[in-house]
């Protein structure tokens, strides 16, 4: 069995960890948990931290579960949060379990026969029938109110400007989150719970229950917050979250997030958010300090994460659609992506609405006269016999021409490309 503790001191990945943690997993393989409330249809790369470090627990030759919030997805985790969450009714929630029960499967062995193959559970499931005067008779007497109103995520909220303060519903999360270490511990002989150092509190929370009710000895681990180098939040873009589902953010656009990070965050990350072994990582790191313009590092990183998380297949299409960006790249290519990557390459770039009867204008009607590529013919003519007017990223030379179906890339659009930097497309619309 590998050390998880060592695995994660060297990535950088621990926060907290409770005394003892280290020494009871090398007594041999134990069970431990993540929590994710459902609070979405995907995961996004702000819960891929936890994910890993479930991932790490697994190869290390422990057993992982996954444990998806169905219950407390209905309260709302005041850690963090300034305003209290809108609750999702029960049908939004079983949704969004199934999808991310789905995602999850790309990074954990779920379906082997391992003895620590992953599982994945539903605190729904143990709470659904539990009354309310069973839990605040059994579970509330444990924990006492002073003790709930110490813990950060707490104080933080009432101490806050805000004068909606916090509901007894938001109060009662973090009882509702160690009773799910207390039922893990007794019915799947969980020890450690692991999350992000913002769930600290409601983590110890629970090995508090597992002591108080039980005599029994449970652990934390937590890992930090990740930032970018600058301070500003992970994960953000202003396009919003960085999700792992194609349907909210594409693979390029996935691939083109961990592209861009700064050579600081890129050394951080790749240790986080990768399974490389330390000897790689650190001949990475060192190949790229000798020509950062290279971006070496970079393109290991996005390469790692979004194989994992997408496949082979799209991180090649994603490379695929970056040299046509930025590289040389043929109309074939072009011709090869499919509509919401095309559109994600060329995302900001100005669009003209046409008629499809209008591909059988003369080029220099359509780009001067029924779109405004270019001010006027004369210019657009100019252009053509300089060579500097490409369709569809191929030269275009006959100023007397005419575009055809065959120029269509996914059968309605048209890229018009303007000297070096400048792009346009064209969208031809069927005629209702």
């Amino acid at each position: 069995m590998k050390n998880f503790v060592e695995e994660l001191k060297w990535r950088g990945m621990i926060q907290d960890i409770m005394p003892g943690t280290e020494e009871k997993l090398m007594e041999g393989p134990q069970a431990a948990y993540v929590g994710i409330d459902p609070t979405a249809d995907s995961l996004h790369i702000g819960h891929l931290v936890s994910v890993m470090i479930l991932k790490h627990f697994q190869a290390c030759g422990h057993k992982p579960f996954a444990l998806v919030g169905g219950a407390t997805g209905m309260i709302g985790d005041p850690s963090m949060k300034s305003a209290e969450r809108n609750l999702l009714d029960e049908q939004t929630l079983n949704h969004n379990v199934e999808s991310i029960k789905s995602q999850l499967a790309r990074f954990l062995d779920f379906s082997s026969d391992a003895p620590n193959k992953a599982e994945l559970v539903n605190n729904y499931d143990w709470m659904k029938d539990y009354s309310f005067i069973g839990f605040i008779r059994d579970i509330g007497k444990h924990i006492t109110v002073n003790y709930m109103m110490a813990k950060d995520s707490v104080k933080k909220r009432l101490s806050s400007e805000s004068r909606e303060g916090m509901s007894f519903t938001e109060f009662s999360y973090q009882l509702m989150q160690g009773y799910d270490f207390l039922w893990l511990y007794q019915n799947k002989g969980c020890v450690l719970q692991l999350g992000g150092s913002d769930q600290w509190g409601n983590i110890t929370t629970g090995s508090e229950l597992i002591r108080r009710i039980l005599g029994k000895e449970a652990y934390a681990l937590t890992c930090p917050l990740i930032k970018k180098a600058d301070g500003s939040k992970f994960g953000k873009t202003e396009q919003g979250n960085i999700w792992l589902s194609a349907e909210y953010t594409s693979p390029y656009a996935f691939y083109q997030f961990w592209l861009n990070v700064s050579d600081e965050d890129a050394e951080k990350y790749i240790k986080i958010f990768t399974m490389l072994p330390k000897e790689q990582i650190e001949e990475a790191i060192e190949l790229h300090k000798q020509d950062a313009g290279q971006r070496c590092l970079q393109k290991l990183l996005a390469k790692e994460v979004t194989i994992m998380v997408h496949g082979q297949q799209e991180y090649d299409k994603a490379v695929d659609a970056s040299n046509i960006l930025f590289g040389k790249a043929t109309q074939q290519q072009l011709q090869a992506l499919d509509e919401k990557t095309f559109l994600a390459v060329f995302d900001g770039v100005p669009q003209f609405s046409l008629p499809m009867d209008k591909l059988s204008t003369n080029i220099l009607d359509l780009l001067a006269v029924d779109t405004q590529v270019f001010p006027s013919k004369g210019e657009c003519r100019k252009m053509i016999q300089s060579n500097g007017l490409g369709i569809n990223k191929e030269k275009f030379t006959d100023i007397a021409a005419t575009l055809g179906s065959q120029y269509l890339i996914n059968g309605k659009y048209v890229l018009v490309q303007k000297g070096k930097k400048n792009y346009y497309i064209l969208r031809f619309e069927k005629s209702l």
